[in-house]
């Protein structure tokens, strides 16, 4: 039935959709086949429980990014969990663990190869594997444009997060930022086409606050997990020289030793994700009216963790940040508000005098002034 099903939504697909198709013989997406309407109700019933399916894996490992899906149009939401679903997919073939293979290293690069080509697969021809293959599929006709390249890219992402086989330190800031692209800006690039831009916009225009959201967010995701990375993975993200500038080394983030040098450090960080999330603020209003919600919600529940880093005196070595469900959902009306014009004019008081990019870059470079100089921050 997968695999009718994958044909079923195939023949919904233009041409210029899946090219290698109509190239083979009986023409078409699914080969000139015709469906009665018991197989299309089967279809549509196994395409439906597939979706739920990926709403259920969303909501479990990605609490604020499902929070944002809810407020997106039903296709829109469930093309986006599809999207969720690859990328979850992707990163278990690299966790999972491999207690019976003589290599496990060789068994891991095997079944994340064999995963690329057959993600290759899906976008050139509409093949399909298994049932969560369905939702990707059914997204790829509904969004033509999808491209197929920051999929590949996640992969090399994954790569470089495995032990032994990847990047296991990064010495410069460039380093990192392309790490944080691969397993993080590439989610962006994703969504775009289900987003879609508002009139007077285009995709190339809304692609650099796109890629700017999911740097944000992985830097984040860094800064949050230092003591975990250390004390549980032996791995350190925080870029080398930024280390070195303030004086923080390797032993004391094991250690989990906050003193002054490591709170300047963190403020460093800060400043930096914050610089990415201003740059990303930029695109909401590129965006279809519908998606502007979501990516603003997203976009304020995740910079909130980094002011629970401050509010715990920048211990990300022994604290965990946090942001409650229900903090979230507070949120919620701000955020709507800051997607209105009126809030261009009548800002939210939190925000009244909030740092431009070039406030940020400057406070990153006084930071890093400030520390060669000895003087306290």
């Amino acid at each position: 039935l997968v695999q009718k099903c994958g044909r079923y939504i195939r023949s919904k697909a233009g041409m210029d959709t899946f090219p290698q198709s109509w190239n083979t013989p009986g023409g078409g997406s699914s080969g000139g086949e015709t469906f009665t309407e018991d197989e299309i109700s089967r279809c549509d019933a196994l395409l439906a429980r597939a979706y739920d399916e990926s709403g259920i894996v969303t909501a479990a490992f990605a609490k604020t990014f499902y929070l944002g899906t809810q407020v997106l149009p039903e296709p829109a939401m469930r093309a986006i969990w599809a999207v969720y679903v690859w990328c979850r997919r992707t990163d278990e073939i690299v966790d999972a663990p491999r207690p019976n293979a003589k290599d496990p290293d060789a068994e891991m690069l095997t079944d994340l190869s064999e995963w690329e080509i057959r993600t290759e697969r899906l976008f050139d021809r509409g093949d399909v594997v298994d049932v969560l293959d369905l939702p990707l599929l059914d997204c790829k006709v509904k969004y033509p444009a999808l491209p197929i390249t920051p999929f590949s890219d996640m992969i090399r992402g994954m790569l470089m997060d495995i032990p032994g086989l990847g990047t296991e330190r990064y010495d410069t800031w460039d380093e990192l930022h392309l790490y944080c692209y691969r397993v993080a800006g590439t989610v962006g690039l994703m969504s775009m086409p289900v987003f879609g831009c508002a009139p007077g916009y285009t995709d190339e225009m809304a692609k650099e606050p796109a890629l700017s959201l999911g740097v944000a967010f992985q830097i984040t995701n860094i800064l949050r997990d230092v003591g975990e990375d250390a004390a549980q993975r032996q791995r350190v993200y925080l870029p080398q020289r930024d280390m070195e500038k303030f004086g923080v080394t390797e032993q004391q983030l094991f250690d989990q030793k906050v003193d002054e040098n490591y709170i300047n450090l963190m403020k460093f960080e800060i400043a930096r994700a914050r610089m990415y999330y201003t740059r990303a603020l930029r695109g909401v209003p590129m965006l279809k009216a519908e998606s502007r919600l979501p990516v603003q919600l997203s976009l304020d529940a995740y910079g909130k963790i980094l002011t629970k880093i401050e509010e715990n005196g920048y211990d990300t070595l022994t604290t965990r940040a946090y942001v409650g469900k229900w903090e979230k959902m507070f949120g919620i009306p701000a955020s709507w508000y800051r997607t209105q014009d009126i809030s261009k004019i009548l800002p939210l008081p939190e925000d009244w005098g909030k740092p431009s990019l070039d406030e940020y870059e400057k406070e990153l470079q006084e930071i890093v002034e400030k520390q060669w100089n000895g003087q306290p921050n």
